[in-house]
């Protein structure tokens, strides 16, 4: 191994420690809300020898409270590997994630089946929905699985799903409502239950303009109510809802912009 390599070996080794103390550490009085969501150093490689590809490489990203980050980047450049990297479904081949303070490498299988379950709303692009089951049911069904009674559920559900405007389409099948109605049922499937961080890859990617935009503004919606939101997208009017843009490039983070700068870079997009 080069000296190169030992010491940024060393650098991201360090980091994950500051992190996982800072994650075990009180927040002093009067200080702001922990990040919801961090990540220390991630790399992710796939293969090896001349096969090895770095999808990911160290990469530092925290999200917090009330705050909606997009991530954007060409084809390849790591999105879609880092979403699915905050959310569990991937682990990082080196560096840590903090989700609500707890390191998901110190998690085993059941109590990561648990976080996902409790504090993640994974939003796709092809929605994820159960056909056989009725709009209310997809969305009952995770809180069902976590132990909730059945009649407190279907009211969770209810609500969650008047909220994104399908207030009469509780009994209706997948298949039976448009691509944007299927939609707001796995957005309702995501923040029912109070969960905290929102991940969502290309949510609009399959929708038209106006459904992608109603889209949108209800994952600001649950954002301005408290959750974390980190949205993968390659369209800049819709990285505009985002309180903060980062840019990847060959899995690394080359730029940022806060809300302002990057109305700026973006132009009128909201």
């Amino acid at each position: 191994m080069s000296d190169g390599l030992r010491r940024d070996r060393r650098d991201i080794e360090q980091r994950i420690d500051d992190a996982a103390r800072a994650a075990s550490a009180p927040a002093p009085a009067g200080d702001t809300p922990d990040a919801i969501l961090r990540l220390v150093g991630v790399s992710r490689v796939y293969g090896s020898g001349e096969q090895t590809v770095t999808a990911l490489a160290g990469v530092d990203l925290e999200v917090s409270p009330g705050e909606l980050v997009a991530i954007m980047g060409a084809s390849g450049s790591g999105k879609s590997t880092l979403l699915s990297i905050a959310g569990g479904l991937q682990e990082p081949t080196a560096g840590e994630v903090i989700v609500e303070g707890r390191a998901l490498s110190s998690l085993d299988a059941r109590e990561m089946a648990r976080l996902r379950r409790r504090s993640l709303g994974f939003v796709f692009q092809d929605f994820n929905l159960i056909p056989t089951l009725t709009a209310i049911e997809n969305v009952t069904l995770p809180l069902e699985l976590d132990g909730d009674a059945a009649r407190e559920a279907r009211r969770m559900a209810q609500v969650a799903l008047d909220a994104v405007g399908l207030d009469e389409k509780h009994d209706a099948y997948p298949d039976d409502l448009s691509g944007g109605q299927q939609q707001r049922i796995a957005i309702a499937r995501a923040v029912v239950g109070g969960r905290r961080l929102i991940l969502a890859d290309e949510p609009t990617g399959a929708l038209d303009s106006v459904t992608g935009e109603a889209v949108l503004r209800m994952l600001r919606t649950r954002v301005d109510e408290g959750a974390a939101g980190l949205l993968v997208t390659h369209e800049a009017r819709h990285a505009a809802w985002a309180d903060r843009i980062v840019f990847l490039r060959d899995g690394r983070v080359v730029d940022e912009s806060r809300r302002e700068s990057a109305d700026t870079l973006l132009g009128p997009a909201r």
